[in-house]
């Protein structure tokens, strides 16, 4: 398991946007997302814009149950041409958020962090993976900083298990005690899944188990790998054992 120290999430947030705006500042904003099938480049900022603004509202909030309503006061321009420079306005919204609230704060959440640091990390990686989004719709290379990639690897299998209510296929994870390393190549980091038949989740103090699968890349490679941005067929990703195993947690470990 990755146990590394996190980055700052909330100066990645930023940055990430940033990265994200400049993109999409004077591109087709009716260009088509391939990653994001149906989305044009409007729809992934918009998106992206929105999850910000939702989750600065939850945290300025506090939330302590599950809310019943995603209604939040967006400010989204009328017109396409201003998305950008909202997207924009979007993370500077975050940003006076995170320096407003005590992100170690008790607060609901949907994964396994219950503090308000969650909302953040989580944000992070909303944004960083469709910044990737809109720079493949844009033809151009992308490049993801190996300590970000690692992290996002961590906080994606750690929170998965706790996904089922809004990616019901994550409940058909189960399994008879089988397992799954994910490691990243550049880092050496790794993760072990374990299924069980109750459920599935990551093993702490994993390093001499043997697993039944494994797969291995860059720690860029496994992000976008577990966000289906990167198939597994792949060169830049190897992986060895139990081919059933994977192709279950492929069909079903999407979020």
């Amino acid at each position: 398991m990755n146990t590394v120290d996190q980055p700052d999430h909330g100066t990645a947030v930023a940055a990430e946007t940033a990265r994200f705006v400049g993109l999409v500042k004077g591109a087709d904003l009716t260009a088509p997302v391939p990653t994001c099938p149906g989305w044009t480049l409007a729809d992934l900022i918009k998106h992206t814009g929105s999850v910000q603004r939702w989750f600065s509202a939850l945290l300025r909030q506090r939330v302590q149950e599950r809310p019943t309503s995603r209604d939040v006061d967006l400010q989204l321009p009328e017109q396409v041409d201003g998305y950008a420079d909202w997207l924009g306005a979007s993370a500077a919204v975050a940003a006076d958020t995170f320096a407003s609230v005590d992100l170690d704060a008790p607060m609901w959440v949907w994964g396994a962090d219950g503090h308000a640091r969650f909302w953040v990390r989580r944000m992070l990686f909303e944004t960083l993976v469709h910044r990737v989004d809109a720079e493949w719709t844009l033809g151009l290379a992308s490049t993801i900083d190996p300590a970000l990639a690692r992290d996002g690897v961590d906080e994606f299998l750690t929170n998965l298990p706790f996904a089922a209510f809004f990616a019901p296929k994550v409940a058909e994870l189960r399994g008879s005690d089988q397992s799954i390393r994910f490691q990243c190549a550049d880092s050496g980091a790794e993760w072990l899944v374990r299924l069980r038949p109750d459920g599935f989740g990551v093993v702490a103090d994993s390093a001499a188990t043997t697993a039944d699968a494994t797969v291995r890349a860059s720690a860029a490679d496994l992000l976008l790998l577990l966000y289906r941005r990167v198939d597994r067929s792949a060169d830049t990703v190897e992986s060895t054992g139990d081919t059933e195993l994977l192709d279950r947690w492929f069909a079903n470990s999407a979020f």
